[in-house]
């Protein structure tokens, strides 16, 4: 069985002061509930993740941790999943906070 799956997201930042990445390529590997792979991020860096999907009953969370990010080699996976929709928490150097909010395309 193949765990490959090929996803295109498109993003807006909310709350947040930089001009960020809006385009993001994404490889998934998922096997049950473990998620990994790779993916464009919003600083137009290349981030590899692992993590686990749990499966809600209204929506989806991912959690793991995910690379890729200036500051910190490794930093924490949040995220909300509704059918294409998702939100994550994002994080600025300088302390602010906002949020990710997108949609996920599935190539099967």
């Amino acid at each position: 069985m193949n765990c490959l799956s090929f996803l295109l997201a498109v993003s807006m930042h909310v709350g947040l002061e930089n001009n960020y990445n809006m385009i993001h390529p994404h490889i998934r590997c998922q096997q049950n509930e473990t998620i990994g792979g790779v993916y464009y991020n919003s600083r137009e860096r290349a981030s590899l993740y692992v993590g686990r999907e749990y499966i809600l009953q209204h929506f989806n969370v991912e959690l793991g941790l995910v690379t890729g990010y200036e500051k910190y080699p490794v930093v924490p996976l949040f995220r909300l999943k509704k059918d294409i929709f998702f939100i994550a928490p994002a994080y600025e150097l300088d302390g602010r906070f906002g949020a990710v909010l997108g949609i996920e395309y599935k190539f099967k």
